[in-house]
């Protein structure tokens, strides 16, 4: 057993074992190929939870500091994320960040799993903010089928303001894939942007929040 599936089968015994969570749909996830995982954004902890439950591997962004903290605690987060298959990126960087989906298309062109989360940064009061179109840009570039994810309670592992982490029962919500036409990385805005409305709205009816019509702006690091 390699070190990814020794961490994500330590990690998913973790979670189950502490939180109890109602997971549902996980057949919808490709069993092969290709794909991409679209979750509504409420907790530090939300990548985790993905990638630990999922039945495949799945990338995600991961502040850049995570992989560069000195000291044992750096050291602890630095070997975790890497062994989960998480992809370093400078928030705040326009350069960094589109290099960060070719990254995420390099890995789906390999056959992968990715995720996203397309409002960009955590929702702080519980909403589900406009959707950012790099997961449409993603979408119709490779073709590959969209896994929208709803999470339901998760913001209550370490409420704001708080530092430890409380065990708490939360939802995972994982709804049929969406399938777009591929059309390569030459595409108009308003196709990306209808193909990242229907994402959203498949992550609505899961995660059955409120919508906002505004784009979330992070006020403090993610």
């Amino acid at each position: 057993m390699e070190m990814f599936d020794v961490v994500r089968w330590t990690t998913r015994n973790l979670i189950s074992g502490t939180c109890r969570p109602t997971v549902v749909g996980l057949e919808n996830v490709p069993k092969d190929g290709p794909f991409i995982v679209a979750p509504n954004h409420l907790s530090f902890f939300d990548s985790v939870i993905v990638q630990a439950l999922m039945p495949r591997p799945v990338a995600f962004f991961a502040k850049a500091e995570y992989f560069t903290t000195g000291g044992i605690k750096g050291k602890v987060m630095k070997a975790f994320f890497e062994s989960v298959g998480s992809i370093p990126v400078e928030r705040g960087e326009q350069a960094a960040s589109v290099q960060a989906l070719k990254t995420l298309l390099d890995i789906l062109e390999s056959g992968k799993g990715i995720g996203i989360y397309p409002e960009g940064t955590r929702s702080r009061d519980g909403l589900l903010y406009r959707g950012r179109t790099g997961v449409g840009w993603l979408a119709l570039t490779t073709g590959a089928p969209v896994v929208p994810v709803g999470l339901i309670g998760t913001e209550n592992l370490q409420r704001a303001g708080e530092k430890g982490v409380k065990p708490q029962h939360f939802t995972m919500k994982v709804g049929e894939p969406l399938y777009f036409d591929k059309t390569g990385p030459d595409h108009s805005l308003p196709a990306r942007r209808e193909v990242t409305d229907r994402i959203m709205d498949a992550i609505a009816e899961l995660s059955g929040q409120e919508r906002s019509t505004s784009y979330n702006q992070s006020k403090v690091a993610e």
